[in-house]
C-alpha cells in the first residue's frame, strides 16, 4: 500500500517538484565547489535560485526560499 494513501496528490506533486529542485540545486553547488569555473553548474544554480524566488515556487510551498537556499549551501560547505 502506498504510504501517502489518502493524501492530496496535488500536494504530493508540489512537494516532489520542490524536492527535486532542491536536489538539483545541491548537485549544482557541489559541482561548483569542485570547479568554481563550471559555467553550466553556475547557470543551473542561478536558474534554480530564480525559481526559488518565483511566484510559482510560492504557490507550491510555504517554505521560505532564502531559508532553503541557506540550508542547502550549508550542506555543501560542511
Amino acid at each position: 500500500m502506498n504510504k501517502n494513501y489518502g493524501s492530496d496528490p496535488y500536494e504530493n506533486l508540489a512537494n516532489a517538484i520542490v524536492a527535486q529542485a532542491a536536489k538539483d540545486y545541491l548537485s549544482a553547488l557541489k559541482r561548483l565547489k569542485k570547479n568554481p569555473a563550471n559555467r553550466m553548474a553556475m547557470d543551473e544554480a542561478m536558474r534554480l535560485e530564480k525559481f526559488f524566488h518565483s511566484g510559482w515556487y510560492g504557490i507550491l510551498t510555504s517554505v521560505d526560499p532564502d531559508y532553503l537556499i541557506r540550508k542547502l549551501r550549508e550542506k555543501v560547505v560542511a
